[in-house]
């Protein structure tokens, strides 16, 4: 069972504790991703919220995490966060990377721990775990700094990718953010079918075409 830090104060009924968060919720092209771990004993050293890392320790991170950890992710589309919104999209990714490891793992766990301030308790129609919101979780949480990692390198690989068959945009170097590279590259090129037309960037420079 993995043991809850001070910082986090809770307490669930025994079983697994599954650290969760997300990446992706403010680019402007991409899926939103979470990442969902129960950690090995002794736990990965290091560990801290994905942002504050490099991206070699990252890697390393992540490497360590699949293989010693449980862990999956969950990944909801731009089609999707078009129709759901991008909220209504981290809330379904985080549910399915959690049934995705509950699933692997054959059991239930006894809670959950999710970066931020809402859980998709009540927000997602398929969520039915135990789970505690964390502000600045990332950070405070071991379970959830791994989620971070985990999440954030998938959907970074994921970019990468892309970008092969979209050079324009700068994917693998912005991640789908508004940088000013993006922005330039969607006004001279206009949006792709994994840009987000939801997102008022996109939309109007789609309209303005």
């Amino acid at each position: 069972m993995t043991r809850l830090t001070p910082a986090t104060r809770f307490e669930f009924a025994h079983g697994v504790v599954i650290g969760v968060d997300e990446a992706g919720r403010g680019p402007l092209a991409g899926p939103v991703v979470a990442g969902a771990v129960v950690l090995c004993k002794p736990r990965p050293s290091g560990l801290d919220d994905s942002k504050k890392l490099s991206a070699r320790r990252r890697a390393e991170l992540e490497a360590v995490i699949h293989r010693r950890c449980r862990w999956a992710v969950g990944v909801v589309d731009v089609d999707e966060i078009d129709r759901l919104n991008i909220f209504g999209a981290t809330m379904l990714a985080m549910t399915r990377a959690v049934a995705a490891l509950c699933a692997e793992l054959g059991e239930e766990p006894g809670g959950v721990l999710i970066d931020g301030n809402m859980t998709p308790h009540g927000r997602c129609a398929e969520w039915r775990w135990p789970a505690r919101a964390i502000v600045g979780g990332d950070a405070l949480e071991p379970s959830i700094s791994a989620a971070s990692v985990v999440a954030k390198e998938h959907r970074d690989r994921m970019m990468r990718e892309l970008a092969l068959a979209h050079p324009h945009y700068g994917w693998e170097r912005n991640a789908g953010y508004g940088t000013a590279e993006h922005l330039a590259a969607l006004r001279r090129h206009g949006p792709t079918a994994h840009h987000r037309r939801s997102f008022a960037p996109v939309a109007q420079l789609a309209l303005a075409l």
